[in-house]
């Protein structure tokens, strides 16, 4: 009887230990702490392109978001990048970045950020299987870059992460379905 509880205690507390969910063989945690607060998946799935798994995108906040309304640039939140392809070399990387800003600002919302997502695009390198980008919101500093857990950099300015998640959550996201998954409102068990 002793070892039957057991067994249920252990199993129990490691219950709270375990991934949300796993996708392209990246375990994402169900919450996280940032900037002293908790903070919870809201949704992940995978950016393709072609027939290639790129990424594992992971986005996480304090309350549930399933429309890009509903974000709160008043609390902190993290958007990351958890590269399953084999690399993706810096200039593909700051391209997309640039391609994903173009899409989805007007052209004086982007003359008026030009600045920061320039110094946005010196953060980056080339990135391998494994890496791990993450964009951290942070109400009182702005936007923070790590790369493997090194900082890279910070942009000011809410008008930037704002201007940031536009490129997964916008009118023309890098992927539709992507979006979808980002906020929750599809399954993206695989």
């Amino acid at each position: 009887m002793f070892k039957k509880i057991s067994l249920i205690i252990l199993l129990y507390c490691l219950s709270f230990s375990l991934p949300a969910k796993q996708l392209a063989g990246v375990e994402l945690d169900e919450t996280l702490m940032l900037d002293g607060l908790s903070l919870q998946l809201n949704g992940a799935g995978i950016r393709s392109k072609f027939i290639f798994d790129i990424y594992v995108a992971a986005f996480y906040t304090t309350k549930a978001v399933k429309q890009f309304a509903d974000i709160n640039l008043q609390q902190p939140m993290r958007m990351s990048m958890h590269f399953v392809y084999k690399e993706v070399d810096k200039e593909k990387l700051t391209d997309a970045w640039k391609q994903g800003f173009e899409e989805n600002l007007t052209a004086a919302v982007s003359e008026q950020l030009k600045d920061k997502i320039n110094s946005f695009n010196g953060f980056f390198e080339t990135v391998h299987k494994g890496d791990v980008i993450t964009l951290d919101y942070l109400p009182l500093t702005g936007t923070r870059v790590s790369i493997n857990k090194t900082e890279k950099g910070q942009i000011e300015g809410a008008d930037f992460y704002k201007a940031l998640l536009l490129i997964w959550l916008g009118k023309e996201p890098v992927a539709e379905d992507l979006k979808q998954q980002l906020l929750g409102q599809t399954n993206s068990d695989g």
